[in-house]
């Protein structure tokens, strides 16, 4: 069993520790800053085992030279974007031991919001970046958007039950969106209950699942006659195909 520690970072990232049962040992989930992981290591007792990138913005690797300085472990991360400090690229790859300690990782490529971006699955997890969020998904930042509906068609076929580890708490901003997108979904306004209440207290709204996110996040709904139709009532226009559902989605929330 994996124990999944939050650092939280800058205004609204999440850093993400996973630590096997019975071991000190973490592995580092897209240290966008040093400062707060070390001191999260120092409190907790932990001694990193490796660090896991998923794609190459600042926020995602800030600290990582910094904690090489300290802990010199190896680095895994996309081969299909430009990142100096990775010693192990990963593609697509099933099964990987990536350190003794810990259960096989799940390497899945994710372009979208890069070209390159990959995601990490393991017991359940799913340690996933900027391509699905809690509620939205991630920009086009270097990849399209055909790219970005065929990764969070993959992800959405995983099972239910897993857990989304995503690297920002943007959830609440996500399902403002969703809420104009498909104000009438109850299972959308229970979740915007529950997450004010978790806001409020000051807890994460992360993880999510897989379940969830089906049932109130646009992006993966976009197949539904409902989300179709708003989307064709944005675009001004009669739109062909869940993709081309998606992709008008994407372009309504860069302007919401």
């Amino acid at each position: 069993m994996l124990k999944v520690h939050a650092v939280p970072a800058f205004n609204d990232n999440y850093i993400w520790l996973i630590q096997p049962e019975n071991s000190s040992k973490v592995m580092i989930v897209d240290p966008g800053d040093a400062v707060p992981v070390i001191k999260a290591l120092k409190t907790k007792s932990l001694q990193p085992a490796a660090i896991l990138i998923t794609h190459h913005h600042a926020d995602h690797i800030g600290g990582v030279t910094e904690l090489l300085a300290r802990y010199p472990v190896p680095v895994f991360g996309p081969a299909n974007e430009s990142i100096p400090a990775i010693t192990h690229p990963l593609t697509a790859d099933s099964n990987l031991r990536l350190h003794p300690d810990f259960p096989p990782f799940d390497v899945l490529d994710t372009p979208g919001h890069t070209a390159g971006h990959i995601c990490y699955l393991t017991e359940g997890k799913l340690f996933c970046g900027d391509t699905l969020f809690a509620g939205g998904c991630g920009r086009l930042l270097g990849g399209t958007a055909p790219d970005l509906f065929q990764s969070l068609q993959q992800l959405s076929a995983l099972p239910a039950n897993t857990q989304i580890y995503c690297a920002h708490e943007y959830t609440q901003a996500n399902l403002r969106f969703a809420e104009a997108v498909e104000p009438d979904n109850p299972d959308l306004q229970q979740r915007i209950r529950d997450t004010t209440a978790l806001r409020k207290a000051a807890q994460p709204t992360v993880p999510s699942s897989i379940a969830l996110e089906l049932a109130t996040n646009p992006f993966l709904r976009s197949q539904q006659p409902k989300i179709k139709r708003a989307a064709e009532l944005f675009a001004g226009r009669p739109l062909a195909d869940a993709q081309a559902v998606f992709t008008t989605l994407r372009s309504w929330k860069d302007q919401f």
